[in-house]
């Protein structure tokens, strides 16, 4: 009996039949311009390895479930925990070798057709785990159907919401290169797997001492403990509601708050982060409060929340149409202005600065560099060595699928705010708007955008 053609869950790959006849002396001087890229990245490629398996399916979509739930969780957190996909990234690699060394290399056939596909192609590869840590990507929109419910205290349709979350979606390499190199145990020493699983094992062992068993440790301010009934001692010393000066933190989450993930950020950008942190926090943010710069002292001088002229918390509901969940002027003048703390105008002031800075940055410092790339790409010269191993060992995606998928991306949009009943408050034009600023944002001659310390805004 003829034996069913095995397929790749979803593999689209084209495999060059031809070998790779390079020398060492090629490969030494058709390489990368920039340093960076050349150290990190290879310049090989092996495009008959496995890249949609059923290890990537699996580890994927459970990787992607889990991290959505636990970012979703501990968001709510003073001092979120947020999972990167860097951890997912170390976390799936154990995971894959341990399923290719114990599931049976057995072929499952798809009832009612010829197809089949493998249990277990082979050793866990490089292409399955980019894959995988591509799956786990946290949602963003489920913070605005949060504002609407717990905020506003209003429902939302539930195919809007899922709508909304779908159509906001639009690496790691080093670290995927040195994880998938071979290696040999060092005498007396261990591999970068089991000094991972050793700092795993410890880390959380460590970390639920501050976060289950003991919270208090997560910021203990002596200011706040010497001076318990001084409302400026709390301002000062607070490491929660106030600067912080005096206090100190045993929970990661709150000693690295102002980056996120200090492991995977390069020593200049972190002194650059704690150099702005501390000009706005521990110069700007005082002198403003305390010289009562747009009466700031009536309010907190750390909150989130938006207040009443006197001091008292603001009542949205006065400000919207209870039957149709838009802005009443009238309300609004009646309710008087919106008041927020100093930091939060200062929070809200800078985000929309870092947009422009952004820009001006890349401009100035790299505008000449991707004019160059720009015409390069127009007049058709590939001279980068990786799009070049791309374009001979793949067939190229056609652009007609991104197109499709851009309308079809952009009418859902359209769809998700304009209809059901106008819930999300935000107009087409705004959709439009949004998407031209995202676009003007992207360098003409990219296809990705690079992997940022943080998002500007």
């Amino acid at each position: 009996m003829e034996e069913p053609p095995q397929l790749e869950l979803g593999n689209f790959e084209v495999q060059n039949a031809g070998p790779d006849t390079r020398d060492e002396k090629t490969d030494e001087v058709d390489d990368c311009p920039i340093e960076e890229v050349r150290l990190i990245v290879p310049i090989t490629d092996d495009p008959t390895l496995p890249a949609l398996t059923f290890r990537t399916w699996f580890l994927g979509l459970v990787s992607c479930a889990l991290q959505a739930f636990c970012n979703q969780f501990f968001g709510y957190r003073q001092n979120p925990v947020y999972i990167s996909s860097l951890s997912v990234q170390i976390v799936v690699l154990p995971l894959g070798r341990l399923m290719a060394a114990c599931l049976p290399p057995k072929v499952v056939g798809l009832e009612g057709t010829r197809w089949s596909f493998c249990l277990n192609p082979g050793p866990f590869n490089l292409k399955e785990h980019v894959l995988i840590t591509i799956f786990a990507n946290s949602v963003y929109a489920v913070g605005i159907i949060t504002i609407v419910k717990a905020f506003y205290r209003r429902d939302i349709h539930p195919l809007a919401a899922m709508l909304l979350t779908q159509t906001t979606q639009l690496i790691q390499v080093s670290l995927f290169r040195a994880m998938h190199e071979k290696e040999k145990r060092p005498k007396g020493g261990s591999t970068r797997l089991q000094f991972f699983l050793v700092v795993l094992a410890t880390s959380f062992a460590y970390y639920i001492v501050p976060n289950y068993l003991f919270p208090t440790i997560s910021s203990i301010s002596v200011v706040c403990l010497v001076w318990r009934n001084s409302v400026t001692a709390q301002q000062i010393g607070s490491g929660a509601n106030g600067l912080g000066v005096g206090s100190f933190g045993l929970d990661w989450a709150t000693v690295a708050g102002f980056l996120g993930t200090p492991l995977s950020t390069p020593a200049f950008a972190i002194v650059n982060v704690m150099a702005g942190l501390f000009l706005v926090v521990y110069v700007v943010l005082p002198v403003a409060y305390w010289s009562n710069a747009y009466d700031a002292r009536r309010f907190p001088i750390i909150s989130s929340h938006v207040f009443m002229a006197n001091g008292s918390r603001y009542d949205v509901s006065r400000v919207l149409d209870p039957a149709t969940f838009k802005f009443s002027q009238a309300g609004y003048d009646d309710a008087g202005q919106i008041n927020l703390s100093i930091f939060f105008a200062f929070a809200y002031g800078l985000s929309f600065a870092t947009l422009a800075a952004t820009l001006s940055h890349v401009a100035l410092f790299h505008g000449r560099s991707i004019w160059r790339q720009t015409k390069a790409t127009v007049s058709g010269q590939t001279g980068d060595i990786h799009t070049r191993l791309m374009k001979r060992n793949y067939a190229a995606v056609p652009q007609w699928w991104f197109h499709v998928m851009l309308v079809l991306v952009l009418g859902l949009s359209i769809f998700t705010c304009e209809g059901f009943g106008q819930e999300l408050q935000l107009p087409y034009w705004g959709v439009l708007l949004a998407a031209g600023l995202a676009f003007s944002s992207r360098s003409p001659s990219a296809s990705s955008p690079p992997p940022l310390i943080s998002s500007p805004g």
